[in-house]
């Protein structure tokens, strides 16, 4: 085992999630619990390849779950709570949910809204403005979220559950509120881009 690379010590390829990571060096070390030195290999192969990712985060190669990101967080934390353990939370949570930065969240901001005062170009019934702007919209959406784990499947896969979920809500809004001097159309799309901005700013 020794002459093995960190990622070959805990079986994960090189473009393993974090979450991948982490599980691999749990259940290896549960699983050889009894030899202490194969446990301490085991634990110098997570933190070589948590050291690495910093470094390639720090480059901005890749983006590092805020967890990691600044480790000296949770270790101030502890002292005043005890924190739930990442087994204790579901699986399916720790997958979707992120933790963005302040860039993560401004800049799909910037561009929803920019994408947002387009739809009022042209407010006509016929016009074809919003449904440009939706297209945009989830191409962005797309981006922003593959942007963070280089999953392009689950990114569209995402992006088309929110374009549905935006566009049916903002339907249903309209016809339920009646906003004044705006079409359905017009309507839908503010509440997609909202709903895009929320998935790709909070999800991953």
């Amino acid at each position: 085992m020794s002459d093995q690379n960190p990622y070959e010590k805990l079986g994960v390829t090189n473009d393993a999630s974090f979450e991948e990571i982490q599980n691999a060096k749990s259940r290896l070390s549960q699983e050889y619990r009894e030899d202490s030195k194969l446990v301490e290999s085991i634990e110098a192969a997570y933190d070589a390849i948590i050291m690495e990712r910093l470094k390639m985060r720090q480059e901005g190669k890749i983006k590092v779950p805020e967890r990691i990101r600044f480790p000296e967080r949770s270790v101030e934390s502890s002292s005043t709570f005890t924190p739930i353990s990442a087994s204790q939370s579901p699986s399916w949570l720790q997958e979707l949910v992120d933790t963005p930065s302040r860039g993560d969240i401004l800049w799909p901001a910037g561009v929803f809204l920019g994408l947002g005062l387009l739809t009022f170009l042209d407010p006509s019934p016929a016009s074809s403005t919003p449904s440009l702007v939706i297209a945009l919209a989830f191409c962005a959406n797309v981006y922003f979220l593959n942007r963070k784990e280089n999953r392009f499947g689950r990114s569209v896969l995402m992006g088309l559950i929110g374009l549905l979920v935006g566009v049916g809500l903002g339907i249903a809004l309209n016809g339920t509120l009646n906003f004044s001097g705006l079409a359905d159309h017009q309507v839908a799309a503010l509440v997609a881009l909202l709903i895009f901005w929320v998935t790709s700013s909070f999800l991953r």
